[in-house]
């Protein structure tokens, strides 16, 4: 790990800045064992040049089980990944390459793909990049990571690497221009708070790419669904559309590789989305779109109604408007002095 990454990195429990504790080895530049240390005394090791991030300590028995499940299988998980692409009759590299062209990548933005696997996608995101721009990857599995970073051993962009959980990450606030992750997203414990870690590490006005496994609702009856869900019942997860956080904008939801696996994509905005419910709505109701959502009161009898819409219209107002002035001048006459 490149010292300057210090600057970058985060301690994922508080989001405070991290200092090296202890040195135990440096080659040419790189930081391959050492010990960074939180304000708080949170502590977290680094070996062979990538550090351990992972939060809680005591990983939940799901994510726990996905380290120990990819950890000794990324050869055979990089092996036989074409295999998927060959079912559904699907040109890997074009596939891969249509996820990141989601992105909307420029060669100088800073991207984090997350649960990055053995690298497939990654060395896609690596040759979009020129040398000013900068490629942050993060895997729960180390067998996963080692695997990854053989694949990107030539690239010109910087790489960064981290074993971390996606629900917890190690950067800062407001960092990345664009966060990916295909293919693990059906493996995190918490996909509400993963979604919630991306935008929390994104600008405003990043792109986030997501996707996984999920079999579409029009299709979970047929045979074609049955033969794929008794191979793999990752097929049966559905589609995390509630999870997706507030500040999401732009959301598009596309089922891809024969239809079976889900990618969404969304620009970060900020906070709830925003509207005018000031402005007068015509017609003979009236009102604006705050004052009937903040306006209510309690109901009146169908004859009081009646009488109510005929003076509205005798007056020539709005109901909003006649209501309004009748309910605040009855108010100001029984409340007197008290008002």
């Amino acid at each position: 790990m490149k010292r300057e990454y210090l600057r970058v990195f985060v301690c994922p429990e508080t989001g405070t800045p991290l200092t090296l504790k202890t040195v135990e080895e440096e080659r040419d530049g790189e930081i391959v064992r050492a010990v960074l240390v939180s304000a708080n005394g949170n502590e977290y090791g680094i070996n062979d040049g990538i550090p351990d991030f992972t939060y809680p300590h005591e990983l939940s028995p799901q994510d726990s089980y996905a380290r120990s499940f990819y950890d000794g299988r990324a050869e055979a998980y990089d092996n036989n990944l074409h295999l998927t692409f060959r079912t559904h009759g699907e040109d890997e590299l074009a596939v891969r390459n249509k996820f990141v062209d989601a992105l909307e990548l420029k060669p100088a933005s800073r991207v984090l793909e997350v649960s990055c696997g053995t690298g497939r996608d990654s060395e896609i995101i690596a040759e979009r990049l020129r040398a000013d721009g900068q490629l942050w990857l993060q895997d729960i599995a180390a067998g996963m990571l080692d695997r990854c970073r053989q694949r990107l051993s030539n690239v010109s962009v910087p790489v960064s690497y981290c074993l971390s959980n996606a629900c917890y990450l190690p950067y800062p606030d407001r960092y990345f221009d664009a966060v990916y992750s295909f293919g693990g997203l059906g493996e995190f414990s918490d996909i509400k708070r993963s979604l919630a870690e991306m935008v929390r590490v994104s600008k405003v006005g990043a792109k986030i790419v997501v996707g996984d496994e999920s079999m579409p609702p029009w299709l979970r009856e047929t045979e074609f669904a049955r033969i794929l869900i008794t191979t793999n019942r990752q097929f049966l997860a559905r589609v995390p559309l509630e999870e997706i956080p507030i500040e999401a904008r732009e959301v598009c939801l596309r089922w891809v590789i024969g239809g079976v696996f889900y990618l969404i994509d969304f620009r970060v905005g900020e906070g709830e989305p925003k509207g005018d419910f000031d402005f007068e709505i015509p017609g003979p109701r009236g009102g604006t779109y705050r004052t009937r959502y903040l306006g209510q009161l309690e109901g009146v009898t169908p004859e009081t109604k009646r009488l109510a819409e005929l003076a509205r219209e005798k007056q020539g107002v709005s109901m909003h408007q006649w209501v309004d002035n009748a309910v605040r001048d009855a108010a100001m006459k029984d409340l007197g002095d008290d008002k």
